[in-house]
């Protein structure tokens, strides 16, 4: 696979979104988070047949964590923003996850 603008735009903005997630580490819940995003990248890119053969599934699978990711945030996270803190960090991990949608959308197969 020869990668381009959108596949790195991909793999940062999920690299940014996992770290921002593990971060927060004495919470399980978004350890996990952040883990489950390196998991989907790395099926999504690796050169592992099982995962290449179902890369349209993987693909889905990626979206929609993610969008469920910001929805949950909407329904349940901290929405003060208060730089330097924990609940900034929600913030600029919707952001790096947006990115991350748009970079997914542009790498649709028909």
């Amino acid at each position: 696979m020869k990668l381009d603008g959108k596949h790195y735009g991909i793999i940062l903005s999920s690299l940014a979104t996992a770290f921002l997630h593990i971060t927060l580490y004495p919470d399980i819940m978004f350890t996990l988070n952040g883990l489950g995003y390196l998991g989907l990248l790395g099926a999504y890119f690796l050169p592992i047949s099982f995962f290449q053969q179902k890369h349209k599934l993987v693909w889905w699978a990626m979206l929609g964590y993610t969008a469920l990711t910001i929805v949950l945030w909407v329904v349940m996270g901290d929405k003060t923003f208060v730089a330097g803190t924990s609940s900034a960090t929600g913030y600029y991990a919707k952001a790096a996850e947006v990115i991350l949608l748009a970079c997914l959308w542009a790498d649709k197969k028909s």
